[in-house]
């Protein structure tokens, strides 16, 4: 990674690559549980598989507790998002898959878009999980909300000094700003909805100002990004809560915290993870049945619990340690547009130098 450092900041190099090479021994998220292959073979009618682009040990509990309640076994398979979305293209009829559950709204509009996906048509889910989570043809719907928030290290910003996301693009936030790469699809669904919310030339002069007000380049994740807060590389960064969740717990005595920005407008932007039952789905009905059971309260705490994220279904309150960051109004677009306008928001960042 090529890293811009200020006059006077060389100092925090050895501080930089030192997160850069901890993120890169971190390991990925998305490697395969099983094969597909091989899920194929032991197909059965009280079996029901799924693509998921959520690491194991965020759905193999759940998926556990399902099993032990309904009789029904759940087989899967973990990858990328873009790769079990071009594996169903390939697919097509012959594929496994009963259900893709995948993070990002962008993602769930693109699988369904593509024409993966198949309506739900389940009153259960329309009860528990709200309209402006749900694709408006019912391909899909979230089962949890995560926030696209503003981090600060608390040793150098006082919370007062911070108010929106469009303010981050200020003069006086030059060389105090990390972001993470463009290339990440949280990135593009959160300028994707300030294009909805501010139209396309104010986003773009937004993102442009961004740019500028770079400490370092780009970086490869969320969680380096928050350690370069951490170590006084930037002062702010855009990040997503659980994240910040995963340090927090490993030290909770870390000098960083989430802000909540435009309370006195839109709110803050959420996306979601979520679910729905593939075109060529064998066991429809269990995939309907395995999402209802999902968004429904016992399981809606865990399944946002485990990645500290925030339920749902609105019955349901978050984990205590998600909680103890505070209330917040949020963006009350509907997610769906996220991956809509996905194009035209990496287009803009393109236009911007947002790498």
């Amino acid at each position: 990674m090529k890293f811009v450092i200020p006059h006077g900041h060389w100092p925090k190099i050895l501080a930089v690559f030192t997160i850069t090479l901890l993120s890169a021994c971190s390991g990925n998220e998305g490697s395969s549980a099983q094969e597909g292959s091989d899920l194929a073979a032991m197909d059965g009618d009280d079996v029901v598989t799924v693509y998921s682009a959520r690491a194991e040990h965020l759905i193999e509990p759940l998926f556990d507790k399902f099993t032990a309640e309904t009789g029904i076994e759940v087989r899967y398979i973990t990858d990328t998002e873009a790769a079990l979305i071009a594996r169903l293209q390939t697919e097509q009829e012959r594929t496994p898959a009963d259900a893709l559950l995948t993070v990002d709204a962008g993602n769930l509009w693109h699988a369904s878009d593509a024409g993966m996906l198949q309506p739900i048509d389940s009153e259960i889910i329309q009860a528990n999980v709200p309209a402006n989570l749900r694709a408006s043809d019912d391909t899909w719907a979230a089962l949890s909300i995560r926030a696209r928030t503003i981090a600060y290290n608390t040793d150098r910003l006082d919370p007062s000094e911070l108010s929106t996301y469009e303010d981050l693009a200020d003069d006086r936030w030059h060389g105090r700003l990390c972001l993470r790469t463009s290339a990440k699809v949280y990135n593009q669904s959160l300028v994707a909805s300030m294009i909805a919310t501010l139209g396309e030339q104010e986003a773009e002069e937004v993102v442009s100002g961004w740019v500028n007000n770079l400490a370092v380049d780009p970086m490869s994740s969320d969680t380096t990004t928050i350690q370069a807060v951490e170590a006084g590389v930037c002062d702010v960064a855009i990040v997503n809560n659980y994240y910040f969740g995963r340090l927090e717990a490993e030290n909770p005595d870390i000098p960083v915290a989430l802000f909540w920005p435009n309370q006195n407008g839109r709110g803050v932007h959420i996306n979601v993870s979520g679910m729905g039952v593939t075109r060529y789905a064998k066991h429809p009905e269990l995939a309907r049945q395995l999402i209802e059971w999902l968004s429904a309260e016992e399981a809606q705490r865990d399944f946002a619990g485990l990645n500290k994220e925030y339920p749902v279904n609105p019955a349901v309150e978050a984990v205590p340690e998600v909680q103890a960051w505070g209330d917040f109004k949020r963006d009350a677009l509907n997610v769906e547009q996220l991956g809509a306008l996905q194009a035209d928001a990496i287009r803009l960042m393109d236009r911007a130098g947002y790498r």
